[in-house]
């Protein structure tokens, strides 16, 4: 049985409970209610995957972890993004654009192949890419490009009912009013389940839709 139970961790197939901070080394998301469930916050490392449709703020919540990153004076990288990024808006989260690389790959194989020559050479902090579908075999392979380029890979792909991927850290975002609702489907070294509303209200109130209960108590008062 023991040997089994390694055999399966070598494959990242299986995650232990107990071994939390070895697992997990944590930077701040930006959010606290987020980073409360999720052990301090985003991954440094390895893989993270986001299962959401796109245009939510899907990448407005990554911002502040992006930065940190590229704090590091490495790289962010985007590959094949469903829309041009607004300079502007990177900008002015604290983006170094000097240090941004957009790649726009001819195929599923070419980004596949992009992401993990970025992450293997050491000179990203972070790779987002957006790819709609990958194997096991795939994943692993990225998690460990990644954790030997000691950098992150971000995975955007729409919401999967198939297998889940072997990743430090999964979450499935939806579109609130006021912001996201986070689910979390897998963390390494801790539990899954947990979901968190973020407001981004006081971050950027012109995106937010106004609350439906005040709406609806101001046309009660001026009806």
């Amino acid at each position: 049985m023991s040997a089994i139970i390694a055999q399966l961790t070598r494959r990242q197939l299986l995650w232990q409970g107990n071994n939390q901070q070895a697992a997990y080394q944590a930077l701040s998301s930006g959010f606290a209610e987020l980073d409360a469930r999720l052990g301090g916050g985003f991954p440094a490392t390895g893989l993270i995957e986001l299962q959401t449709d796109a245009g939510i703020g899907e990448l407005r919540v990554m911002l502040p972890y992006l930065k940190q990153q590229q704090a590091s004076g490495r790289l962010l990288v985007l590959i094949a993004p469903p829309a041009e990024p607004c300079a502007d808006m990177l900008a002015a989260a604290g983006i170094n654009l000097d240090a941004l690389l957009i790649i726009s790959p001819a195929n599923n194989n070419a980004m596949l192949w992009a992401a993990e020559q970025c992450l293997h050479s050491g000179c990203c902090a972070s790779v987002l890419l957006w790819q709609p579908q990958l194997s096991l075999a795939q994943a692993r392979r990225l998690q460990l490009a990644a954790e030997q380029g000691a950098a992150s890979l971000i995975v955007l792909r729409k919401p999967a009912q198939y297998l889940s991927l072997p990743v430090n850290l999964s979450l499935a975002l939806t579109a609130k009013a006021q912001g996201l609702s986070v689910k979390v489907l897998k963390r390494k070294g801790g539990w899954a389940g947990e979901v968190v509303n973020i407001s981004m209200q006081q971050h950027w109130p012109a995106l937010c839709l106004a609350d439906s209960s005040a709406a609806t108590a101001l046309t009660a008062v001026a009806g």
